[in-house]
């Protein structure tokens, strides 16, 4: 069974930090690209982050650039999200995709593989 498995959610103040975890099963995991997206309530998909299965590449939204960093163990069949100096701004659910190409984590595009989220509340 294909499945991607999130967890590290929670509440943090302004100005903190979480890490979330993607555990992965059923796929050939180094041959996919994992990121994270995220929702508020009322608003659009936007994708977050992503790190490429072909050469670990790495990519983030501007509005995380400097404050998250992804990363991706092979060996274990997971990818960590750090986020660092949360904002309000940050609080969605957040959710693990995988895909052969980032840009169908990060844009609108259409997933087959994405986890049940975990919801990251920052308070101000």
């Amino acid at each position: 069974e294909v499945q991607l498995v999130e967890s590290g959610g929670g509440l943090v103040q302004a100005g903190g930090s979480l890490r979330l975890s993607c555990a992965a099963s059923g796929f050939t995991f180094d041959e996919y690209s994992i990121g994270w997206f995220r929702q508020a309530p009322g608003k659009e998909r936007e994708g977050v982050s992503c790190i490429s299965g072909s050469d670990g590449s790495t990519f983030y939204a501007d509005s995380v650039k400097g404050r998250f960093t992804i990363s991706r163990d092979n060996a274990k069949n997971t990818v960590y999200l750090q986020m660092n100096s949360l904002k309000p701004e940050d609080t969605a659910v957040y959710y693990c995709a995988a895909d052969p190409l980032c840009v169908a984590v990060l844009s609108d595009w259409y997933l087959e593989i994405w986890g049940q989220g975990t919801l990251v509340t920052v308070s101000s």
